[in-house]
């Protein structure tokens, strides 16, 4: 069987104030493309097909242009399941009816996990759709009190798929969340993800995918795999961050043999405009030909430069950003890159230890824990109310 694997559209995107619809569009157009030309068993979305709880009117239409396509035109099935920037009401409306059409789409976690089952010459592939949700709710769902982080219930939803795995079908898994090795803590792939939970309780092992046959998955936005080449993250169609300058975007083919094993195969997305660094003198910048890439860009004057972004824009006009390098800023870069990387929890830590000269008792951070904690999962109803 052959299916297409692909995650983290984010439509209806912001980068620095900038709507990305038209550039997602083009990347869109470039996959339907290929469903056409390839015609694979199956098209794979692992959650975050918006960017947000509430999208756009016009990011709503695109992935229902996209959808429509390819189901009803082309006739090739969806398997999707909603991310941590998605709602999970909003894109469960209306699914049982849609999946006579082959529009198949996990919101809200459910007690039963009920495969989606597709057939080839080489008999049935199941697909295990697992949407994102908060371990508060799935301990909820599954009755386990003992369900405390991502990992915790990671287990205990895979230990329940594997429980009533058929034998003699193929078996892929579908799930949106952060993936390590052996759930050791890790840093993302890039800055436009926001944290699931802090603390590491965000990480998830990888070893609890050894009964499937391929594992698709979506949250990194860098395309990798984790422990071995059949645990795979896709990576998003598109950078969204300068921290994602030297990614390369694209989608994954998968063909799962009649015994179970995958080969996948990597294609790149063109992008319109690509997202990029660039560094220099005021004069050496406007000296360049003229370019329509997004760019954050870096002056090295001496000087304070009057105008810089208007300056910039003559030549790159989709300039997203200028900054000066100053002697200041460079002698503290280490610091402030070491602390981009950090979590809340490792943040406050320093802050704490830098402003009272003593790291904070084990009574203080866990009270700090629980409360940033409350507040990222009444953050996470906000947007679900909004929806």
């Amino acid at each position: 069987m052959k299916f297409i694997h692909t995650a983290d559209w984010h439509l209806g995107k912001l980068v620095q104030g900038v709507h990305m619809t038209e550039d997602q569009r083009l990347v869109l157009a470039q996959l339907i493309e290929t469903i056409e030309q390839e015609r694979p068993d199956a098209l794979v979305i692992a959650g975050d097909l918006y960017d947000r709880a509430v999208p756009p009117t016009e990011a709503v239409r695109l992935l229902d242009d996209t959808l429509a396509t390819i189901v009803l035109d082309m006739g090739v099935p969806v398997i999707a399941v909603a991310g941590n920037h998605d709602s999970p009401g909003r894109l469960d409306f209306g699914s049982r009816a849609l999946k006579s059409n082959g529009l198949h789409i996990a919101g809200p976690i459910r007690r039963e996990f009920e495969p989606v089952v597709l057939n080839d010459s080489a008999g049935e592939v199941h697909f295990h759709l697992v949407p994102y949700t908060d371990p508060s709710m799935v301990r909820h769902v599954l009755e386990d009190p003992y369900i405390k982080t991502h990992d915790d219930a990671m287990k205990a939803i895979t230990g329940r798929i594997a429980e009533h795995m058929d034998p003699a079908a193929r078996h892929v898994f579908v799930g949106h969340a952060f993936v390590t090795p052996r759930g050791e803590q890790e840093d993302n792939t890039s800055d436009s993800e926001r944290p699931l939970a802090i603390g590491g309780a965000e990480h998830v092992s990888a070893q609890h995918f050894e009964p499937f046959h391929y594992t698709a998955l979506g949250h990194l936005h860098k395309a990798h795999y984790v422990l071995n080449e059949t645990i795979r993250y896709s990576g998003s169609p598109m950078k969204y961050s300068i921290s994602e300058e030297h990614h390369q975007k694209g989608f994954l083919i998968v063909d799962l043999a009649e015994d179970g094993s995958a080969i996948v195969e990597k294609r790149l997305f063109a992008a319109k405009r690509d997202m990029r660094s660039v560094e220099g003198t005021i004069a050496e910048i406007t000296a360049h030909d003229r370019s329509e890439d997004y760019v954050f860009v870096t002056l090295l004057d001496d000087t304070p430069v009057l105008y810089p972004m208007e300056k910039v824009r003559s030549v790159y006009p989709n300039a997203m950003h200028v900054q000066r390098k100053t002697f200041a800023k460079e002698a503290s870069e280490s610091t402030i890159g070491k602390r981009r990387k950090m979590d809340p929890m490792q943040l406050f830590n320093a802050f704490y230890e830098e402003v009272k000269g003593d790291a904070p008792s084990e009574e203080t951070a866990e009270l700090f824990g629980e409360v940033l904690q409350e507040f990222l999962h009444a953050d996470s109803e906000r947007e679900e109310v909004k929806s």
